[in-house]
C-alpha cells in the first residue's frame, strides 16, 4: 500500500490504459504467483501492478457547526448581547452572540448568535 502525503492514508494509483490499444486496464489477480495485474480486455496485453490499492473510498465526516453550540449560552452573563440581529426563526430582537474559529480552515473566526427566547433557542451566523 502506497501511503499518501495527505492523512496518511492510501493513494489511488490512477486509471492505467493499454500501451497497444489504448484500453483501460482492468485488475485482476495472477492465481498462480498470487500477484496483482493489471489486464487489457481488448487485447492480451498484462503488466504487473506497482501498487496493491486499486480503489480508495475516503469518507470524510463533516460536523455542523452550529449543532456544537449549547443552548445554555443564553444564561451566561459574560457573553454580549445583541438587538441588532434579529432571530431569523421568531423574530425575538435579543440575541447572545460570541466569535469562535470555524472548522473550516479558510474561513477564519466567525460571529454565532443564539436567540435568548428560550422556546427558540436558534442558532445561526452570518
Amino acid at each position: 500500500m502506497v501511503l499518501g502525503s495527505e492523512g496518511g492514508g492510501p493513494q489511488f494509483v490512477g486509471i492505467k490504459f493499454c500501451p497497444e490499444c489504448n484500453n483501460m486496464l482492468y485488475p485482476k489477480e495472477d492465481k498462480e504467483t498470487k500477484r496483482l495485474l493489471y489486464q487489457c480486455q481488448n487485447c492480451e496485453h498484462r503488466e504487473r501492478a506497482d501498487n496493491n490499492c486499486i480503489y480508495v473510498n475516503k469518507i470524510t465526516h463533516e460536523i455542523d457547526e452550529l449543532q456544537t453550540i449549547v443552548g445554555d449560552v443564553i444564561s451566561d452573563p459574560t457573553l454580549p448581547r445583541t438587538q441588532d440581529h434579529p432571530c431569523p426563526r421568531c423574530s425575538q430582537c435579543l440575541a447572545v452572540f460570541f466569535q469562535a474559529q470555524s472548522s473550516v480552515a479558510d474561513q477564519g473566526m466567525r460571529l454565532y448568535y443564539v436567540c435568548c427566547n428560550q422556546q427558540c433557542n436558534h442558532k445561526w451566523t452570518e
